[in-house]
């Protein structure tokens, strides 16, 4: 599955990284692109083993609010 969330609270590069570094440690999540510019991260993933909800919390806990 391909999907874009949008995230509010992303100001620079340092941001993207974080935000970058823990999705990269779910298993099946793949990033494709993240901009602070857009406030967006497009991912692809595998809805059978990682859900939106639990993508959605671990960018939550860096801090950020997902829309």
């Amino acid at each position: 599955m391909e999907k874009t969330f949008k995230i509010k609270g992303m100001h620079c590069k340092s941001c993207e990284m974080l935000i970058k570094d823990e999705l990269d440690e779910l298993d099946s999540v793949i990033v494709k692109d993240i901009s602070h510019k857009s406030g967006e991260v497009k991912l692809v993933f595998d809805s059978n083993i990682i859900n939106e909800s639990k993508i959605k919390s671990v960018i939550k806990n860096e801090g950020y609010e997902v829309q």
